[in-house]
């Protein structure tokens, strides 16, 4: 797996309009960052090279709907904890939650599978979708993610993504224990 030297500036090319909002969005709420360049890193065996670069850990970002596809949720939790949707279920509140199709990921967070992040909340058409964070990933002082490409990753601090980022997407963090 390729992994650059860090950087601490934006890619001078974007590749997406997101990816272009997530440093729009960092430089305006001043939220320093490291970044890394990355081969194609879809995987979370693939974060494991990334992880070591950032002094990090990179969490796992889902991006779930019910079974109408009516009510979507991003899920972010420890890169290495296993998902069971029976217990984010149960932890909400909620029955019969699965991931939504790719294209609705496409469609409303602007990324691919393998790419998905906090910072697609900063889109209007994610202003419905509920922020859901595995408590777990509060006792880290750093937050690793991707910028909403599977090509670059960043390391930012965690109180930054829950105290300036969230909030000022218009969301509200739900913290749950599973």
């Amino acid at each position: 797996m390729f992994v650059s030297e860090i950087k601490k500036a934006p890619p001078a090319q974007f590749r997406t309009g997101l990816q272009e909002k997530v440093y729009r969005a960092l430089d305006e709420l001043e939220i320093p960052f490291e970044r890394v360049d990355t081969g194609d890193a879809v995987t979370m065996e693939d974060c494991i090279e990334i992880d070591r670069a950032l002094d990090c850990k990179v969490v796992k970002t889902l991006f779930l709907c019910n079974r109408q596809k009516t009510s979507f949720y991003l899920f972010v939790t420890p890169g290495d904890k296993p998902f069971v949707t029976k217990n984010f279920g149960k932890a909400l509140g909620v029955s019969r939650v699965s991931f939504a199709p790719s294209e609705l990921l496409l469609e409303m967070m602007e990324t691919e599978v393998g790419a998905t992040t906090v910072f697609s909340l900063l889109l209007e058409s994610a202003k419905d979708v509920r922020i859901v964070i595995d408590s777990e990933v509060l006792c880290e002082e750093e937050y690793g993610c991707t910028d909403g490409t599977y090509n670059c990753y960043m390391k930012v601090k965690t109180k930054d993504i829950t105290e300036k980022l969230i909030p000022f997407t218009n969301h509200k963090a739900e913290i749950i224990d599973i």
